[in-house]
């Protein structure tokens, strides 16, 4: 049999399949191979089985406790060990929250997404977490909050309050792991995810590509997502933004991913795991419209929305909606 039949019986497999898959690395490495229209066909017929191909869902993020993060991630400017230029700032009041909620859901957003700089939340911490999830699912929108690691307590607290979904990306491989975060582990991210899924949260995990891994730990990161007991429901694809102070900043070419490794990413990323939303995220504002065009056309069904991720650039919404009434596409309805 050859490599693009068996790739094509296994694509099937996971379509019918989808809470258990079982991709072997080399099944996934075979993809990444396949001649680059030949996986974009592939990645697009199973798009278009599973949703609208020209709907988008569209979520916005706020960063309600910004800086002075005790983790070593060496990309993120929010640690404490890195001088960014980042102000830290307290945890956000409710109210203020609320209203940027409202705002987002106004620019067409249907999940709002909460972020906190945090190792893990101190339960005080999350008395007011949890309001601002009840106050944001009152107003009719999705919500997600990414605040690090979760003890199993803590996921079942943020579920009685409403919460959609947590946000904990996997960064990374687990081999290239080491070389982006020493304070946790790799293991530690599994367990919170475990966490997150037994109190009945939907996942949100992907990685962040660019960071001078090579071609396989994308396969393997990959691998790790779409072969967990259940696919993350949202799967985040980040390309690095490169922060002045960040050990990150300055890698050369040879270390960074070009466009059309990052579009052949999405499209693995939706051929193995069909029926979850494939977002792409941070980097879009290096990105051009024709990337982002084929970004969408390869299995990214998902946007963040509005100016600014956490700390980083975003494209405004103003060139979102441009670019989405160019190609056709409109906002998902939850």
């Amino acid at each position: 049999m050859s490599i693009s039949s068996e790739v094509s019986s296994e694509q099937t497999r996971a379509t019918v399949n989808i809470v258990r898959n079982t991709w072997p690395l080399k099944k996934i490495q075979a993809l990444f191979d396949l001649p680059f229209n030949d996986l974009l066909f592939k990645a697009h017929t199973v798009h278009r089985e599973n949703f609208d191909p020209n709907a988008v869902q569209i979520s916005t993020l706020l960063s309600i406790k910004t800086g002075a993060c005790p983790e070593d991630c060496t990309y993120c400017p929010q640690s404490v060990r890195y001088d960014t230029g980042l102000e830290k700032e307290a945890l956000m009041e409710i109210r203020a929250v609320v209203d940027a909620a409202k705002e987002a859901k106004s620019n067409g957003a249907s999940r709002f997404c909460m972020g906190a700089a945090w190792r893990s939340p101190k339960d005080r911490d999350l008395n007011k977490v949890t309001k601002m999830v009840e106050e944001v699912k009152a107003l009719g929108m999705e919500t997600c909050v990414t605040l690090g690691m979760l003890e199993d307590s803590q996921a079942q607290r943020l579920k009685d309050a409403g919460l959609d979904y947590y946000n904990h990306n996997i960064d990374t491989s687990e081999d290239y792991y080491g070389e982006i975060v020493t304070t946790r582990s790799f293991q530690d991210r599994l367990d919170t995810i475990d966490n997150v899924r037994n109190a009945g949260i939907n996942v949100c995990s992907g990685g962040i590509v660019g960071m001078g891994e090579k071609n396989d730990d994308r396969a393997k990161m990959l691998q790790t997502l779409a072969n967990m007991e259940h696919p993350p429901e949202s799967v985040p694809i980040n390309k690095l933004v490169q922060v002045k102070g960040t050990p990150l900043d300055g890698l050369d070419g040879s270390e960074d991913i070009d466009s059309l490794e990052f579009i052949k990413t999405i499209a693995v990323a939706r051929i193995i795991m069909p029926k979850s939303q494939v977002r792409l995220s941070a980097g879009r504002s290096e990105m051009s419209d024709e990337m982002q065009a084929m970004c969408f056309f390869a299995g990214a069904n998902s946007i963040f929305y509005g100016d600014q991720l956490l700390t980083t650039e975003n494209p405004s919404e103003s060139s979102d909606h441009k670019l989405f009434k160019r190609l056709g596409i409109h906002p998902a309805t939850i």
